[in-house]
């Protein structure tokens, strides 16, 4: 843990390995120095603390110095595109590829809006809706096109405002950044006036449904034809290598993306390329590099691992059973593939990646890795939950006024609490979800956590805006999550010590920790 009076983050990174900090261990006076002040007052114990877009977040403790292999995924990871530049770009080349395939014209006049598409939304195949809902599947918002349901209209599709999200034919969760320029174009598809009805477009005798345009949105979407790396996040660079440098000191890394080997080349050599005379090829910088990994078969049973020719971009013939090659790509395999060959076991490995459901869900359930989720979004989220704290402070002193009522059992009369209930729906969450953007944040909707927060608590270790910022910790950090209390332990005002991010103590009441009815840290 770091001392009080070190300023471990201060500071530009330099590029050599000894701006690395290196820090001693604190000694038994300089805990029992914290314990003092804590038992005084918990409330004046205020460590220095990274800045908010700086902190990695921590679900489950870590220590990083058990880790000896460091995964990653390419695109929203080690690629940061310019968001929403990149969302814009392939939206364009999605419709023309649509209206290549046989839509109409009109379609190239729908513009992309990066205030409506959040991660997480859910798309109804069968009546064309967008729906956010919580882990359970109860709904939070509903809209069709971009035209938002309520009432009487949600209760018409769905009849006790709840989804069968294991229904998958039907369900499909947009778990990507790059699935919002397919639900946008979806979405924008929605709301055409003419031949319309419950299921999809009728013209004549054409029939088209939502499920069938939805289908043909994914194919489009696949790799779509053109280059991004324009869109690539410039001055990034030198910090990517930075790190990935400092990681290969202490352990081993690997690269494992579904992009082909081509796409694969041109973004890595873009985001790898400094002008300089002794830049190094991009795939020295990992120990492994797999290919067409079709995640999440990956992490299941996989597929042929096969070599790949980096001169042409072609595979070798035949199933690649050897050791492993030094700057050698494979395409395919698995997981197991990928720890026989590094020599590492599941929970030996971090694998960081953005998508919540083929890299870090699949990697924790089958093979116990270690995983850190990419939340580009974050950065936003934190900076609105910083400036409108005082509309949360609202939030619970007005939960706190409906629920403090003397009344019980044997009381008849029933106070009218339903001007307090609209006040907390239209001036409070509303307001704060507006904030976000038109469907709200991408963690919550009021005092509800959505379906994509709760997948990131349970299955994400670690979370952060951009994996950049292991750069602010040394590889022999401890990542301590925070004690996770049931409401009947909430019940009961101890004061508790907690460990914070920078490693130093800090006293808490335990009643403090909870808001919008759950846990919330640092």
């Amino acid at each position: 843990y770091l001392k009080n009076d070190r300023k471990p983050f201060g500071g530009t990174l330099q590029r050599d390995s000894q701006c690395r900090s290196s820090l001693p261990a604190p000694t038994l006076h300089d805990l029992d120095e914290r314990l003092a002040l804590a038992s005084k007052d918990p409330g004046d114990v205020k460590p220095p603390l990274l800045s908010l877009p700086r902190q990695i977040f921590v679900n489950r403790s870590l220590a990083l110095e058990k880790i000896k292999c460091f995964g990653f995924d390419m695109d929203y990871t080690l690629a940061m595109y310019k968001s929403p530049d990149y969302e814009e770009m392939a939206f364009q080349l999605l419709q023309e590829r649509l209206v290549c395939i046989g839509y109409p014209h009109e379609i190239l006049e729908y513009k992309y809006d990066p205030t409506f598409p959040t991660r997480g939304l859910v798309f109804d195949a069968l009546y064309g809706n967008l729906l956010k809902v919580d882990y359970h599947g109860n709904l939070l918002v509903c809209t069709h096109g971009f035209r938002f349901l309520k009432g009487a209209e949600i209760w018409n599709y769905y009849p006790n405002k709840f989804i069968q999200r294991d229904d998958m034919k039907r369900f499909h969760i947009l778990n990507t950044l790059f699935n919002l320029t397919g639900g946008c174009r979806v979405v924008a598809g929605s709301p055409c006036p003419s031949g319309i009805c419950d299921t999809g477009y009728k013209h004549g005798n054409l029939f088209m449904s939502f499920r069938s345009m939805f289908q043909d949105v994914r194919e489009a979407m696949d790799h779509p034809t053109g280059c991004y790396c324009a869109s690539l996040r410039s001055l990034t660079q030198p910090r990517v290598t930075l790190l990935l440098s400092r990681m290969k000191e202490v352990g081993k890394v690997f690269l494992a993306t579904n992009s082909d080997y081509n796409y694969t080349d041109a973004i890595m050599t873009y985001l790898f390329d400094f002008n300089q005379g002794d830049k190094r090829p991009w795939r020295s910088y990992f120990d492994l590099i797999v290919v067409d990994t079709r995640k999440p078969l990956f992490f299941a049973e996989g597929t042929v691992l096969r070599q790949v020719n980096t001169d042409t971009g072609k595979l070798w013939i035949g199933t690649y059973t050897g050791p492993l090659q030094h700057c050698a790509v494979y395409s395919g395999g698995s997981s197991d593939m990928v720890c026989d060959l590094l020599g590492v076991k599941g929970k030996d490995i971090l694998y960081i990646g953005d998508h919540i459901f083929g890299d870090i869900l699949k990697s924790k359930k089958r093979q116990g890795w270690r995983t850190f989720l990419v939340v580009p979004e974050l950065a936003k989220e934190l900076q609105v939950w910083t400036e409108k704290r005082t509309l949360a402070v609202s939030f619970l002193v007005l939960t706190v006024f409906v629920l403090s009522s003397h009344l019980d059992s044997g009381s008849n009369e029933c106070p009218d609490i339903s001007s307090i209930k609209r006040r907390i729906k239209v001036k409070v969450t509303h307001e704060m979800d507006m904030c976000y953007g038109k469907m709200g944040s991408l963690f919550r909707c009021g005092s509800r956590q959505t379906l994509f927060a709760n997948q990131l608590i349970r299955y994400a270790d670690l979370y952060a805006a951009s994996f950049l910022n292991f750069l602010y910790y040394p590889f022999s950090y401890l990542f301590r999550a925070p004690p996770t209390l049931m409401p009947h332990e909430s019940t009961v005002e101890h004061v508790h010590v907690e460990l914070s991010e920078s490693g130093l103590l800090t006293g808490h009441r335990l009643n403090q920790l909870s808001f919008y009815g759950q846990q919330v840290s640092g």
